[in-house]
């Protein structure tokens, strides 16, 4: 099963927020302006008690009907302003923290682009959606609501029991009791719904998995009859989520209520002792009035202290796994510059491979490498096959190449030109592959083809195609111009093999890489295409990776690879008469390996 990146045990939400900062920088102005927006919407709630004391006190005291209508326009206006501060503070925040989110995304993909090929190997590509999609839509709350909100929250709980105490000290010191138990409990609360969040959100990037799989392989799962198996594993993930969802649920129900409950205790405390006070003329009426409705005024302050928490974390939880992909070092390029035997057309060389030896990054240790010893020269302009049986290395090879795997010990030569000192992208300019799994995009079959060479015009999309023997392409409804849909499931495997070559050859490359690329083809078809291919090759140096007798007849020499190193290195006809192996990968059977039984061999001469 692939990797899946551990859960934390422990960390701090308030470091893991604070890396959002680069990406929140740009638009602190106008975020900081929303903010003193809030805090100025949130004091003016704290003038309203102040306006019912003076009405209490006043006008009220006095029977003075005037001063009371005064008092109410006073309120009215007050709550219009409120209202309409808080919607400016939203105005404000809007633009900028969709930008922030979009930055972001933005980062994420450009930084996938450039992970090494075996980071994809390990990651679900549903928890790399997940990554990019809900996590990034949690951190863009926490910045619109529950960060403000701390902020304004604080200031209003701050600024409200410097009033309070102002109007009755002994009343505001019953309020101010509860801040200790409700600090303790929000700590707590803290670090146990900071692992409930990280769990559910792993969850959600396993479904999320499961999801993606299941409609990418509808044809294998309708046609091997396991729709019910799928749906049970997908209930499966979807019950324990909905489990980890619901422990969220009750931890912060139980926040919220010890929340409530206790400054509401307070509050009623306060108002059974000022009662007392007005009773005994200690204080005024309008005091009384105004200290209640200011503690009242910050019921929504306080209680909203465990919601706005459980947001904080589950944005911390979404920062960390943002980050857990940012940190994750990308291809690392030359520290030399590139000599200039790596420009496209220096004089050649060919490819070397110079005591090659790989080995996968999570091999255990002590494990014995894929590839141990290759030494293999293909001379500039020849074809050279590379022949081995299932498991032998050859498509490990073939991905050293391009890169898409750095060699562990040895050395690869591009004309002369170690390729680990050249730039990545001058190198997949010089080398084009083809591999035996084609991938195409949810793009027209005219754009998927011209991924191969960035400069390449209709003239070039024209000649790949027809190198391809992809003429299907002009009875399609559209054309070049048809969507093929996602990987092109819309189109056989043989339309998307040949499409795929037609990618590998549209850049007229110098260096040619491919993997088994007729495996798909009808024998028809396949005759086709290797009779324009071999034009193609006399211009190029390839590697081929071949299975049949009828695609090693394109090469000039052939290759045996046998676990994991060269054993053979000649023509067809030389392997057949020298190597029982190589007799008998093409023979397909043991019955003939030492005469070459079953085998096609070539008229004397002929290795092309």
């Amino acid at each position: 099963m692939p990797e899946k990146p551990a859960e934390p045990t422990e960390r701090s939400a308030v470091r893991s927020l604070l890396r959002l900062w680069p990406y929140v920088r740009p638009v602190r102005a106008r975020w900081i302006g929303a903010a003193l927006v809030a805090v100025l919407a949130s004091a003016l709630a704290l003038v309203i008690p102040l306006v019912l004391k003076w009405m209490v006190d006043g006008p009220v005291a006095r029977r003075d009907p005037g001063g009371v209508w005064l008092g109410a326009l006073w309120l009215l206006l007050l709550g219009i302003l409120e209202a309409g501060l808080f919607g400016l503070r939203r105005w404000l925040v809007a633009r900028p923290l969709a930008s922030v989110e979009a930055s972001m995304r933005a980062d994420l993909y450009r930084h996938l682009q450039r992970l090494p090929v075996a980071f994809h190997d390990r990651w679900p590509s549903g928890q790399l959606l997940s990554r990019g999609t809900t996590d990034l839509m949690l951190m863009r709350m926490f910045l619109a609501f529950p960060l403000t909100f701390l902020l304004v929250n604080g200031t209003t709980i701050l600024v409200g029991f410097v009033i309070l105490f102002a109007q009755d000290w002994s009343l505001g010191l019953v309020l101010l009791v509860p801040a200790v138990p409700l600090m303790i409990l929000c700590s707590l609360f803290e670090t146990k719904y900071a692992l409930v969040a990280r769990k559910a959100q792993d969850q959600v990037g396993d479904l999320t998995t499961v999801v993606e799989e299941s409609v990418l392989g509808i044809r294998i799962v309708k046609g091997f009859g396991r729709n019910r198996s799928q749906a049970l594993a997908f209930r499966t993930l979807a019950r324990r989520l909905r489990g980890t969802e619901l422990g969220k649920a009750r931890l912060l129900a139980g926040i919220w209520a010890l929340i409530t409950a206790i400054p509401e205790l307070a509050i009623g405390a306060a108002l059974v002792l000022g009662t007392v006070q007005v009773a005994d003329g200690e204080l005024s009426a309008g005091t009384l009035v105004a200290f209640l409705s200011t503690a009242l005024a910050l019921r929504w302050p306080v209680e909203s202290i465990g919601f706005l928490l459980a947001m904080s974390q589950e944005s911390a939880t979404a920062a960390d796994r943002f980050f857990e992909v940012m940190d994750v070092e990308e291809e690392p390029e030359p520290e030399a510059p590139e000599s200039p035997a790596g420009k496209a057309g220096a004089a050649g060389e060919g490819i070397v491979f110079e005591g090659v030896e790989f080995r996968y990054p999570d091999a255990g240790p002590g494990s014995p490498p894929v590839l141990a010893g290759i030494d293999l020269r293909i001379r500039p302009g020849e074809t050279m096959a590379l022949v081995g049986a299932t498991g032998s290395g050859k498509t490990t090879l073939t991905a050293l190449v391009p890169r898409l795997h750095d060699v562990t010990a040895g050395r690869i030569l591009l004309d002369g030109e170690d390729i680990a000192r050249m730039e990545r992208r001058t190198l997949r300019e010089l080398v084009s592959v083809a591999f035996e799994e084609p991938t195409l995009f949810s793009a027209t079959v005219g754009e998927n083809v011209l991924m191969g060479a960035e400069d390449a015009g209709e003239q070039d999309l024209r000649r790949a195609l027809s190198v391809a023997q992809a003429g299907f392409a002009d009875d399609l409804p559209q054309g070049v111009g048809t969507q093929v849909g996602e990987q092109g499931l819309s189109l056989s495997g043989g339309q998307r093999q040949r499409l795929a070559l037609a990618r590998a050859v549209v850049g007229r490359p110098r260096f040619l890489v491919l993997d088994d690329p007729l495996s798909a083809l009808d024998v028809h078809t396949e005759a086709l295409v290797e009779a324009a291919l071999r034009r193609v090759l006399a211009d190029t140096t390839a590697l081929v990776v071949a299975h049949r007798p009828s695609t090693v007849m394109l090469a000039d020499r052939v290759a045996l690879l046998s676990e994991g190193r060269i054993s053979a290195v000649g023509t067809h006809q030389e392997l057949l008469r020298t190597s029982s192996e190589y007799a008998w990968l093409m023979a397909g059977s043991h019955d003939g390996a030492g005469d070459g039984a079953g085998v096609l061999v070539p008229e004397e001469g002929s290795t092309r």
